[in-house]
Order: structure tokens, then C-alpha cells, then sequence
């Protein structure tokens, strides 16, 4: 079946770097990224929201696995906006190709390209806005990134699909396109993809010190500094947004539940045997910083309540509403020895900011469930 449609005025292109073979040049690239962030950015997901069947099965070590995956997630994530913007470049000329539609197969075509591209701005520019905690948009952030990036990788497998000859062309050497560019038409192929590995490694080296430590120096446009912060660590949650003050922690008891349940004040916690452990803040928004932890083991308090090896817990704070003010330990996570419910942060008291009077300290694990001001913790 085909579609008749009147001529329209044409667009002219006149650069030979608008082809099949420097696009799927920066693809291959893209591709990478895109994929290295898919897998991390679902890791992340299922360890902030693990169905029941996985809960007892996420590992808490290597303790810097967290921090690690995330600062990927996000670090590749804002490689790959260059990356698309000039693979969207390389191709410009066959989004204003005419007659727009020329068959009910090239209309799907178009169609599949539409929501692969729609699905991958959304992705790395909503992603983007994350790292600074804007939110510009009416609906939950989380949900609706976690369903995109299905869609996108939905509409990329199809649209490598209907590519496929072209990809392998390229790389057995047989696509045209592969001679110089005349002086008129600007830089080379070669040129080019310098050019955009060039924008690649500044975005990522002038950001990606927000995790990785020794870059820190590099960091000029990384949306927080994890060299800045009150006592020594930066604060994403204040004790003010949470609706906590010192008034309402004057009688504060930790409640912990279970077969034999029990209450302690704070005077009570800190006669308890005290653990040390260094370990990792790592949030989703890239950033990271290792710091000094000082408490109770979760599991010493879950045995005194009547728990066993393969207890999980549930913890719940003292802030008034959020998405995590509730949160469940999963067994692994509960009975590791890192684990702890932290009263002290680089050897001072946990001020108001960081959780006081405790809050959970754990490896491997997402920012977010590091839960502050700590309330009661249950056995379960």
C-alpha cells in the first residue's frame, strides 16, 4: 500500500557527514551508554523497590557495589546526551525526508523512530533534572522514568531491527559515505566523532567527580559536591522538610518489635556495645561519600527482640510523610555486621540534619533507605 501525497518544498543538506555510516558510528557509541545505563538504572530500581521473592536474595556486600553502579548509571547518562544530540544530528536530514510517509511499512518505521527518540530525550533529560532534585512535571519521577526506560529499550531493539543491514555494512566496511569531505563542508568523519568523543569526556570528567573521589578536583558542573556538608557529608533530606524538630525528640524512645519486644531510650542505646564500620552514603542522584559510623548492630537489636539468623526488618521514621518513610531490610542486609543503627557520623553526635538521634547505616545500599530519625524497628 501506498500514500500520495503533494510535493512540498524540499530541505537540502548539503554536508556529507549526514550519513548512514557516521551515524552508525556515534550509534554504536550511544548504544553503549544507553545499555550501560539501562542495566544499572534497573539494578537501582529493584534494590530501592525489591518484589518479595528478591528481598532475601539482594546482597549487602561488596559494600561499595551501590556506589559504584549508580555513579555509573548517572555518569553514562550524561555522556549519552551529547551522544544523541549528535546522532540526531547525523540524521536530520531523513526527518524532513519527502513525501513524509511513503508506505504503510515506512509510516510504522517512522512511528517506531518517533517514540525511540520522544522515549530517549525524556529519559536523559528528566534523568538529568534528577541530579538536581527539579522536578518540573506533575506525576512521581521514579515510575514513570522505570517505565520509559522499558519503552526505550522496546522501541531500540526494534528500530536495530529494521537497521540491521546498515549496521552490519558498517561494520564489514561496505557502506558509501566513507570519502573525505571537500574543505566547503567543514570537518571530516574522523573530525567529527573527535569532536563529539571530546564533548563526551568533558561532560563526564567535569561531573562525574560527585563520585568518584580522586576526580573530585575536575568536578565543575556536578549538581552537589560531596566535599560540602555538614559534618562532613552533604544533606538531601533537612530534619525541616521531614517535619522533625528538637521539641518533638525531648522524650524520644526507640521502640523495637518482635517476639519479645522492648523500648530504650537514648542514654540506653549508647550503654550498648558500640560498632565502627566505614561506609558509603551513595544517593540516586550520582553523588557519594564514604564516612565514619559509629552504633548498635541492627542484628544484636533484632536477636534482643526475640528475632533469628533469618530475620529481616522493618524500620520506620520519625518524618511525618515521604515515600520511604517506611522501610524493610531485607534478611542479608538486616543480619550483616556492617549494618548498624548509627548514633555518631565522623566522631560527633548525628546532628538533627543526619537523622538524630539514629538512623540506619547499611552497605550496598541506596541513599534513600538509609533511613534518618528512626523511630521504631520491627522484627519480621
Amino acid at each position: 500500500m501506498r500514500f500520495t501525497l503533494p510535493p512540498g518544498p524540499p530541505v537540502t543538506f548539503k554536508a556529507l557527514l549526514h550519513d548512514a555510516r557516521t551515524a552508525t558510528s556515534i550509534g554504536r557509541w550511544l548504544g553503549l551508554a544507553m545499555a550501560v545505563c539501562f542495566a544499572t538504572g534497573v539494578l537501582s530500581h529493584y534494590l530501592q523497590h525489591p518484589p518479595g521473592w528478591l528481598a532475601d536474595r539482594l546482597p549487602s556486600r561488596p559494600y561499595w557495589g551501590y556506589r559504584f553502579t549508580q555513579g555509573l548509571h548517572v555518569a553514562s547518562g550524561i555522556a549519552a546526551v551529547p551522544l544523541l544530540l549528535a546522532k540526531l544530528w547525523a540524521v536530520c536530514p531523513r526527518l524532513f525526508a519527502w513525501p513524509p510517509v511513503r508506505s504503510l511499512r515506512h509510516a510504522l518505521e517512522r512511528l517506531s523512530v518517533a517514540v525511540l527518540v520522544a522515549a530517549a530525550l525524556f529519559e536523559l533529560f528528566a534523568g538529568l533534572l534528577n541530579t538536581f532534585q527539579w522536578y518540573p512535571w506533575p506525576f512521581n519521577f521514579v515510575p514513570v522514568h522505570y517505565a520509559v526506560a522499558w519503552l526505550l529499550l522496546g522501541s531500540l531493539l526494534l528500530h536495530l531491527a529494521v537497521q540491521w543491514p546498515r549496521i552490519r555494512d558498517h561494520f564489514t566496511r561496505r557502506s558509501p559515505g566513507t570519502l573525505a569531505l571537500p574543505a566547503a563542508d567543514g570537518p571530516d568523519r574522523r573530525q567529527l566523532l573527535l569532536g563529539v568523543g571530546a564533548a563526551v569526556g568533558a561532560v563526564t570528567l567535569t561531573t562525574v567527580g560527585q563520585s568518584v573521589s580522586v576526580l573530585g578536583p575536575l568536578e565543575l558542573f556536578g549538581p552537589r559536591s560531596p566535599a560540602h556538608g555538614l559534618q562532613g557529608l552533604p544533606v538531601n533530606r533537612t530534619a525541616a522538610a521531614a517535619g522533625v524538630t528538637e521539641a518533638s525528640l525531648a522524650d524520644w524512645r526507640l521502640t523495637v518489635a518482635g517476639p519479645q519486644p522492648f523500648t530504650l531510650a537514648l542514654a540506653e542505646l549508647r550503654a550498648m556495645p558500640q560498632h565502627e564500620v566505614t561506609l558509603p552514603i551513595a544517593c540516586v542522584e550520582g553523588w557519594s561519600k564514604s564516612a565514619h559510623w559509629s552504633g548498635v548492630r541492627v542484628r544484636d537489636l533484632l536477636e534482643r527482640a526475640g528475632g533469628d539468623p533469618r530475620s529481616r526488618a522493618r524500620v520506620v521514621s520519625l518524618e511525618q510523610a515521604g515515600a520511604y518513610r517506611l522501610m524493610e531490610m531485607g534478611r542479608l542486609y538486616a543480619q550483616d555486621p556492617l549494618t548498624l543503627l548509627a548514633l555518631r557520623l565522623n566522631g560527633e553526635v548525628l546532628s538533627l540534619d543526619h537523622g538524630y538521634p539514629a538512623r540506619i547505616i547499611a552497605p550496598n545500599r541506596p541513599g534513600v533507605l538509609q533511613t534518618k530519625w528512626v523511630g521504631r524497628l520491627e522484627v519480621v
